[in-house]
């Protein structure tokens, strides 16, 4: 089994640190940036208007790629409790599938590990099991990734790729029985039904997964729907995984098979390069050979400010009220500290359990500025481990994964 993987320390710090306050000089001369903070402000010029497969989307929904459609959410739009499907974030590795049938809707169990092979309807999964409705987050993995320097390839993601809906359905574990699954049982891998970029019908766009001790947990679940209304095709419909805590491209979507494994997945995205880190921390630029490299499991600690909006301007003498969420891949969030004297000074705020199992927790606290001039507010989570967000931009890597570097607003007090 792979080791958990967070951000690892690197000499990125530096040139991370000189980027961060040329924002900052930029944003005291008034040029503010509003939706997406003091992160990807490069990209907020370029902001693509969602596409007709995005309807239902909250129009500040930011398009990064069409093709696959990938798209992310401001953090002033991520303040709801409860995520939205307007406003959950679309990471999608092919083409979605057109008009699927939930009424002809067949899951597959297969696979080295498993006694016998077993096909189920999604009738039959909603009959035959327990069914169960968790909060659970999800983070893609390349979430932060346009504040890697040197730039990683991929969606430039900023900070909006995490969501933390209400999912329903059944646990994994109670499916994965019926096909009995066997003492040398390693890894639970998914195909979907979206088809490659290239078109060919034969090319499988990504089949990923999780260890076998994930897929037993009581909150890996076969959804069906999302915030008690069925389970939107842009979202995975009308069935997908959700392994909450692991990167999303952990929780397949439009999964028709399973596999139960007796090793190591190794289907597309599995091998190579995608979703692993060096298991090793590099100097930022080198060339890591897939050798060197770990598979993401949990996902690091970290936070988000979504009230106040970047770049608020308000009158001396009024106290702030400041609020978001954070959470911590498989962990929970031990505490939360913000600072408004660029992480000099840090003041404990309000945290509220997670209402279930690797849900988000929310936070809040109310800041009062000393007086006029300009003002960065910081959020820094800390997880039940004693492992704590950094204030730069951590461990650099080949594909810019795992950045759960302080997420940072803007504020101006004038007369």
């Amino acid at each position: 089994m792979h080791e958990r993987h967070q951000g690892l320390g690197s000499s990125a710090g530096g040139l991370d640190r000189r980027r961060f306050l040329t924002r900052s000089a930029l944003l005291a001369a008034g040029a503010w940036i509003g939706d997406r903070g003091l992160r990807g402000a490069g990209q907020a010029a370029t902001a693509q208007q969602p596409p007709a497969t995005l309807e239902g989307k909250d129009p500040g929904i930011v398009v990064l790629s069409q093709n696959p459609l990938c798209a992310e959410t401001p953090a002033h739009l991520l303040d709801d409790a409860v995520t939205p499907a307007s406003r959950m974030f679309v990471r999608h590795n092919g083409v979605a599938p057109i008009g699927a049938d939930p009424a002809k809707w067949t899951l597959q169990l297969a696979g080295e590990a498993v006694e016998r092979s077993v096909g189920l309807s999604l009738a039959e999964l909603r009959e035959t099991f327990e069914v169960h409705t968790l909060q659970l987050q999800l983070e893609c993995g390349g979430n932060g990734r346009s504040e890697f320097q040197p730039a990683a390839s991929g969606n430039q993601w900023t900070t909006g790729a995490i969501g933390c809906p209400r999912w329903t359905g059944v646990r994994l574990r109670d499916v994965l029985a019926r096909a009995g699954v066997r003492d040398d049982a390693v890894y639970v891998g998914y195909y979907g039904t979206d088809t490659h970029l290239n078109g060919d019908p034969r090319a499988v766009p990504i089949s990923r997964g999780f260890p076998i001790e994930k897929a037993m947990q009581a909150e890996t679940m076969l959804a069906w729907a999302m915030n008690d209304e069925p389970l939107a095709t842009v979202h995975g419909g009308p069935l997908r995984l959700v392994a909450g805590g692991f990167p999303g491209s952990a929780s397949g979507k439009w999964v028709s098979r399973l596999v139960v494994r007796d090793r190591i997945h190794d289907g597309p995205k599995m091998t190579g390069m995608s979703y692993k880190v060096p298991c090793k921390p590099v100097a930022p630029g080198s060339t890591v050979e897939p050798s060197d490299m770990c598979i993401i499991e949990s996902m690091p600690v970290k936070s988000l400010i979504t009230s106040p909006r970047s770049g608020l301007v308000q009158r001396p003498g009024r106290p702030l009220d400041v609020r978001g969420h954070a959470w911590a891949g498989e962990r929970a969030v031990a505490s939360m500290a913000c600072s408004i004297d660029f992480g000099q000074t840090w003041s404990p705020c309000e945290l509220d359990p997670p209402v279930n199992r690797l849900a988000w927790q929310h936070w809040r606290t109310r800041i009062d500025p000393p007086g006029p001039g300009y003002y960065e507010i910081w959020a820094r989570a800390t997880d039940d481990a004693g492992d704590a967000q950094p204030m730069v931009v951590p461990g650099w890597n080949p594909r810019g994964y795992l950045n759960n570097a302080c997420h940072r607003i803007a504020l101006r007090v004038r007369a």
